[in-house]
């Protein structure tokens, strides 16, 4: 088997110490576009995890109340304000400072994005 290596330089190496002797390694790059770019034989990219990794923004995100998955989830549903404010039992002014806070804390731009981020992120599942 013929394979292309991508990644950093010492990731490329921890994955070729790992290697069987039975592959064979065409070329190593440092990213996938390079890769891609040359046209070898390959049978297969490896892609090198990249360890040490800072953060990604959405690792940092705080977290959401139970309260705030309980009005997402209804979000979900594609319920207005006033019919998530009757399932909780509370008013809809309430609902509304919840939906801006879950959007707030997901970095969301508006309902739907709220909850596609959300599902992404395994909060609630559709």
């Amino acid at each position: 088997m013929r394979v292309l290596l991508v990644g950093p330089a010492s990731e490329r190496a921890r994955l070729r110490a790992q290697l069987d002797r039975s592959i064979e390694i065409a070329g190593e790059f440092a990213s996938l576009a390079e890769a891609r770019a040359v046209e070898l034989d390959v049978d297969a990219l490896l892609v090198a995890p990249v360890r040490n990794r800072s953060p990604a923004p959405e690792d940092d995100v705080e977290p959401l109340t139970s309260r705030e998955i309980q009005v997402l989830t209804l979000l979900a549903e594609g319920l207005p304000n006033k019919a998530i404010a009757n399932r909780l039992g509370i008013s809809d002014q309430t609902v509304k400072f919840h939906v801006a806070s879950v959007s707030g804390k997901l970095g969301a731009a508006n309902r739907t994005d709220a909850v596609r981020r959300a599902v992404r992120r395994g909060l609630i599942a559709l």
